[in-house]
C-alpha cells in the first residue's frame, strides 16, 4: 500500500493565489483557470499507483485558500482514496481549537496542518500552542511545513530546531514535519532521532532529490521515521516515485516507507 501524506487537492483560489507564481515560474506551467475535479486527483494516484492520499485545507492569518468544509467534500467524493487534513487560523485562538474539535469529531479528518512560513510565524510562537494543545488532547498529528520555502516567503521560520522545543513542551504530541528540511536536513534528523513523535515527510521532492544524508537515515535507525509525500498537485505521485529503486531500501524498509509508517503514525 502506497500512502501520500501531504497533497491537497486545490480550490481555484489556491491553484490561481500570486503566492505560488515562483512555483509557477519553475514548473512553466500557468495558473489554472478552472477548479481541477476529484476526477483528475484520483486519476494521478492511480498513475502513481497511491492508494490513500491525505489532503489539507489551507487556513492562516488573512489566508483562506481551501476551506475545512471544502476538504471534506472533496473527500466525500472520493472516501476510500481521500483523507482530511485540517487547519485553522491560528490568530483566533479559540475559535481555531474549537475548529480543531469539529474537524476530528465531526468531519473525521485525521490530522491538523498549519504551516509556519503562511502564518509568518515560527512555531514556537505562543499562536501555536493552542493548536498543539488540542491536537494532543485529541490524540491526532500536527502536521507542518520544515525547510526552505518555495514561496517567496522567509524561510527562517522553517527551520526544523524550532520543532525540537516544541515536542519538548509536548511530549505526547505526534508531529509530522513535511518537505525533507532542506538545507537544515541533518536538524531534521536529529530532531526526529531525539523525539520518539516526531516524524519527516519527503512532499515537495522526487526521489532523485532526496539529500544523501535522508537515504542513510532511511536506510538505518530512521526506517519508521521517514513518510513518503509529493506536495500533489505540485509534484504527481508517479513523478515523485520515479527512481524509487535507487534508494536502494529493503523491502521491509521500503514498505514502511510508501506507507507502513503513515498508516501507523495517522492511525488509518
Amino acid at each position: 500500500m502506497i500512502i501520500d501524506a501531504w497533497g491537497q487537492h486545490p480550490t481555484l483560489r489556491h491553484s490561481q493565489s500570486p503566492l505560488f507564481d515562483s512555483l509557477r515560474r519553475w514548473t512553466k506551467t500557468p495558473a489554472p483557470s478552472e477548479a481541477l475535479p476529484v476526477a483528475a486527483t484520483i486519476a494521478a494516484m492511480d498513475q502513481g499507483g497511491v492508494d490513500t492520499m491525505l489532503i489539507s485545507a489551507w487556513q492562516a492569518p488573512h489566508r483562506d485558500l481551501i476551506a475545512n468544509d471544502e476538504v471534506a467534500g472533496f473527500v466525500a467524493q472520493a472516501p476510500e482514496r481521500l483523507i482530511g487534513v485540517g487547519s485553522v487560523d491560528i490568530s483566533k485562538p479559540m475559535e481555531a481549537v474549537r475548529e480543531i474539535r469539529r474537524c476530528i469529531t465531526e468531519l473525521g479528518f485525521k490530522a491538523i496542518r498549519v504551516l509556519p512560513w503562511l502564518c509568518e510565524r515560527a512555531p514556537t510562537d505562543r499562536l501555536f500552542y493552542p493548536v498543539y494543545a488540542a491536537c494532543a488532547e485529541l490524540g491526532v498529528p500536527f502536521c507542518t511545513q520544515i525547510g526552505h520555502t518555495g514561496p517567496l516567503m522567509p524561510s527562517e521560520v522553517g527551520r526544523p530546531i524550532y520543532l525540537d522545543q516544541v515536542a519538548l513542551d509536548f511530549p505526547e504530541l505526534t508531529i509530522v514535519a513535511g518537505h525533507i528540511g532542506y538545507p537544515w536536513t541533518d536538524e531534521a534528523i536529529a530532531v526526529a532521532t531525539k523525539h520518539s513523535r516526531v516524524f519527516i515527510d519527503t512532499s515537495a521532492y522526487t526521489v532523485s532529490r532526496y539529500p544523501p544524508q535522508l537515504v542513510e537515515y532511511m536506510r538505518a535507525h530512521g526506517r519508521s521515521k521517514v513518510l513518503f509525500g509529493t506536495n500533489y498537485p505540485m509534484i504527481t505521485p508517479g513523478k515523485a516515485l520515479e527512481g524509487l529503486e535507487t534508494l536502494s531500501l529493503d523491502d521491509e524498509t521500503q514498505a514502511l516507507f510508501l506507507g507502513g509508517n503513515a498508516a501507523r503514525v495517522f492511525g488509518l
